[in-house]
């Protein structure tokens, strides 16, 4: 290891046999990174082999002196920022908000400033708990970083263990609006699946025979946009109700699209391209991530008994998005 102080980190490593998958050599001979950051690292041009860059990780090693430069470690302790919240509660123990979308639930890489823990930390000073650790501090759960909605999170350390103990038990009131690409069928039903990594994908989660995590959503067609293109078929596009029973990675956009029915603008489980009228409406309505709001939160105050039940509509991009498609 080669490094100064304030200057960027680079690993040294001789590969001395050729063969195999690049990124894969690269994991065994710097044990210290995953495979998924040497892809990244890869693909941001930070790896090279004597003094050269090197191609991405299905590539083929070869043998030679490859190094490895890794950026600076940014800041461990996110750092209060004041960025507009829409607080739909709050009181000494715990605050609802209705996230908008784009704004990640905490630091991670890709998002290191302008999450939602940026923003509570500015707002709520240092009244959140510590038990989500520094990087999450009050975060019980969280939305993606695209999908706007209603989330709790927890200003005391008694709420936090209390909601953290019913989203474990599922005993949470939890309803999402999705648009999608034609519509799942039945017009009314639950799915129930195992979900984990996909095996092509470690990046992707996805319906599993065997292994992962039990996964149950209960969906409900509420409309439907366009006429089918041949008789019995299914409509251009559908606004989905989808109420979770458990909170797995991706789930409901796992979900739908396992039944044929993926969320619009979906950029990892959007599989096929929707209907010519229906791209038209998405563009023309600004939607630049997957349809998917989570619509209602309910549960009993974890410190004060209290039965809370929090609904908010989807935000311009998808209202927008849904009147168009209801003029096809």
């Amino acid at each position: 290891m080669i490094s100064e102080d304030d200057d960027p980190t680079v690993l040294e490593a001789r590969i001395e046999a050729g063969g195999g998958r690049l990124d894969k050599a690269l994991a065994d001979a710097f044990p210290s990174l995953s495979r998924a950051r040497l892809q990244a690292l890869l693909a941001d041009g930070a790896v090279r082999r004597d003094g050269q860059p090197v191609a991405g990780g299905s590539a083929k090693a070869a043998p030679g002196l490859y190094t490895v430069t890794l950026p600076p470690v940014a800041p461990a302790d996110p750092q209060p920022e004041a960025i507009p919240l829409t607080v739909l509660f709050e009181d000494a123990d715990l605050i609802v908000i209705d996230k908008p979308a784009g704004m990640a639930a905490h630091p991670g890489p890709g998002s290191e400033t302008g999450t939602l823990v940026n923003a509570l930390l500015h707002h709520c000073g240092d009244s959140l708990s510590g038990i989500g650790g520094v990087a999450r501090p009050g975060i019980v759960h969280r939305l993606d970083k695209d999908t706007s909605g209603v989330m709790v999170a927890a200003k005391s350390d008694r709420a936090h263990a209390g909601l953290s103990a019913l989203f474990a038990a599922h005993d949470i009131e939890r309803t999402y609006i999705a648009l999608t690409r034609g519509a799942p069928s039945p017009a009314r039903g639950r799915i129930e699946t195992l979900i984990g990594r996909s095996s092509s994908d470690r990046k992707k989660m996805a319906v599993l025979r065997a292994g992962g995590r039990n996964a149950i959503t209960d969906y409900v067609v509420e409309a439907v946009y366009g006429a089918p293109a041949k008789p019995g078929g299914a409509p251009m596009a559908a606004r989905v109700a989808c109420t979770l029973h458990t909170g797995r990675t991706h789930q409901i956009r796992v979900h739908l699209a396992s039944k044929g029915a993926p969320i619009l603008g979906d950029p990892v489980y959007g599989s096929g391209s929707p209907a010519a009228p229906v791209r038209e409406a998405i563009a023309a309505a600004g939607l630049t991530r997957q349809a998917l709001h989570a619509a209602v939160l309910g549960f009993v105050h974890p410190v004060t008994g209290a039965s809370l039940r929090f609904e908010t509509a989807p935000p311009a991009d998808m209202r927008a998005l849904e009147a168009r498609l209801a003029a096809l």
